[in-house]
């Protein structure tokens, strides 16, 4: 990547664990922006889940510290660095920051220009903002598991990856984050996000609620273009119990895949709903009679919207994406050296040198607050209170 990082000098104090406020922070770390995570302090006895090792990019980029929020002096240490900040990202529950006296108001008096995110599950009001909730809950809500194939037994499938925190949650903070930062740069005016992460949901199924919406029908399965309805959106076993997806929507894919597979009379079926089990019966009969990475060998380069459905191990060993430089190396005390995912979304830098992980006890607590205004000696009895770690 040529230049600067995208987000070279933006500060972000956050004080999340897991979920969709630390997929945000990653990515804005990838970004280029310092970021530093905020934990309770171990001594007071606080419970916060601490990931593997090698989640959320195994600490790469990120500083970190402990503070006993709950004592007034860890929260005049925070308001100190959050003074210096440009953004916070908190995923407490709705009310628990403003209990603490690190709301948005409180941290607002210190630092007018901050962008505060408060990311949960429901959002900081309605009926449902103090429900607890995770991944599986907010695509239940959103309407997402309703729209996909349903599990063997009827019910809902569990998605294979967590599209609420990543997307309606992760991606929605940052988007949001990126948007005030913007308008700041402007106009000099901070903000409050309130993200939820089940809204993110919708957003993402809006194309099948403004369906129901308008008038045009329910898109669950098999119900609508994008839900299965037809066979030219769908996936089929090939010979050797391996999976293709097939996406060829427009007409002249459709019709390039169907004369592929020696299926021509198909081409102008494709979306005649009284033909569909018999074109899906032929395309499955087909597919059985050669292997999948045979098929994508033939398929794919021709304008047909072919892909193979690949498993992780496949993912990984990838001659495509390892090309465009998708991974990057690692390396742990104890666990030594592995592969993990790069800074991948545009705009990041791909070329990381080797990423060295950092012990779990490891903080950066003293040269924070140092940049904060705080004295050497005002850092040394924190610390010996315990209030900062």
């Amino acid at each position: 990547m040529a230049g600067s990082p995208l987000l070279a000098g933006i500060t972000v104090l956050d004080l999340s664990s897991v979920g969709p406020a630390s997929r945000a922070s990653r990515m804005l770390a990838d970004y280029g922006a310092r970021v530093v995570k905020i934990a309770p302090t171990s001594r007071k006895g606080a419970v916060q889940i601490r990931p593997p090792f090698h989640t959320y990019g195994a600490g790469r980029g990120l500083e970190r510290m402990q503070i006993d929020l709950k004592a007034e002096a860890g929260r005049e240490a925070f308001l100190a660095l959050a003074a210096k900040a440009d953004v916070v990202i908190e995923s407490y529950r709705p009310g628990v920051v403003a209990r603490l006296g690190i709301g948005y108001e409180d941290v607002r008096r210190v630092n007018p220009r901050i962008v505060y995110c408060a990311t949960s599950g429901y959002g900081q009001s309605g009926p449902y903002s103090a429900w607890a909730g995770h991944d599986i809950n907010y695509l239940a809500l959103g309407g997402y598991l309703a729209c996909s194939t349903p599990a063997e037994d009827g019910g809902p499938p569990i998605p294979g990856a967590t599209v609420a925190d990543a997307a309606g949650g992760g991606m929605h903070a940052v988007i949001a984050i990126l948007a005030a930062l913007v308008r700041r740069a402007a106009s000099g005016e901070g903000a409050y996000l309130d993200v939820a992460a089940a809204e993110g949901v919708l957003s993402l199924m809006s194309l099948s609620i403004d369906q129901f919406l308008a008038g045009d029908g329910e898109a669950g399965p098999r119900k609508a273009l994008l839900t299965g309805r037809y066979a030219c959106y769908d996936v089929y076993r090939a010979r050797d119990g391996k999976w293709l997806s097939v996406g060829a929507i427009e007409p002249h894919f459709w019709a390039n895949l169907c004369r592929l597979l020696g299926l021509d009379e198909y081409a102008r079926l494709q979306t005649d709903d009284s033909r569909q089990d018999e074109i899906r019966a032929a395309f499955s009969s087909r597919f059985a009679e050669r292997d999948r990475d045979d098929w994508v060998r033939e398929l794919a380069p021709a304008d047909t919207c072919v892909a193979p459905v690949y498993t992780i191990p496949e993912i990984v060993d990838d001659p495509h994406l390892n090309a465009r430089g998708v991974f990057m190396e690692a390396e742990h005390r104890e666990h030594g050296r592995f592969r993990q995912v790069s800074p991948l979304l545009a705009g990041g830098d791909r070329a990381q040198l080797l990423h060295r992980v950092r012990e779990a006890d490891e903080t950066d607590a003293s040269a924070l607050l140092g940049e904060a205004g705080l004295s050497g000696a005002r850092i040394e009895q924190l610390r010996a209170d315990g209030i900062v770690e």
